[in-house]
This record gives C-alpha cells, sequence and structure tokens, in this order.
C-alpha cells in the first residue's frame, strides 16, 4: 500500500471550520475505491495544524488518486486557507492494513 502522512498549517481564521472546508475532498477521496482510509486530526500542540493519514491500495490506487476531478479542486480551493504548503512522507509498505501494536497489547 501507499502510506502518507500530511501536515497542513491552517490560517488561524479557518481552523476551526477545516474539517468543513475540506470536507468535500475528504468525502470524495474516501469514496474511492482504492482508498483504504483517509483520516485527519487537530494538533494537540497546535491548533492551527491538520495531520492528514491516509493509504491508497497501491501505486495505481494513488494515481487515480492525484489525478481525479476532486483533487484537482482541492489544488484549486484549499491553498487559500493554508499557511504555508503542506509537508508530506509518502511510502510504499508491505502491508495492506494497520497491525497491533504488540508492545501496548491489551490484555
Amino acid at each position: 500500500m501507499i502510506f502518507i502522512t500530511a501536515k497542513f498549517l491552517i490560517k488561524p481564521e479557518y481552523a476551526d471550520r477545516w474539517p468543513q472546508i475540506a470536507g468535500p475532498f475528504t468525502e470524495a477521496t474516501r469514496a474511492e475505491p482504492g482508498c483504504l482510509w483517509f483520516d485527519w486530526s487537530r494538533s494537540l500542540d497546535d491548533p492551527n495544524e491538520y495531520v492528514l493519514v491516509e493509504a491508497f491500495r497501491d501505486g495505481d490506487a494513488g494515481a487515480a488518486h492525484v489525478n481525479s476531478a476532486h483533487f484537482r479542486q482541492a489544488q484549486r480551493d484549499l491553498p487559500a486557507h493554508l499557511q504555508a504548503t503542506p509537508k508530506i512522507v509518502s511510502q510504499s509498505v508491505d502491508q495492506d492494513g494497520w497491525s497491533d501494536l504488540g508492545e501496548m497489547a491489551v490484555e
């Protein structure tokens, strides 16, 4: 799978509304057949920062995502709400979902 984590620094005046602003993009991406997950979290340290954790089945699914109409629309719409270019880590990993964190196993 392609595993991606991206950090988005949102302009303060939009930070509380970011889930709604990014909502159409999020919903459309989650509906893609190759999307495994697409989850936003708000930073505990910086209320203007959101972290996106996303995964796609494979490189073809990732390519379909970045070539989709909703991705192109997000490229046009979302930057106006950002303080800076998002930072990203993107890696191919040899698994197809989440694994248990054995060091913190719940009995």
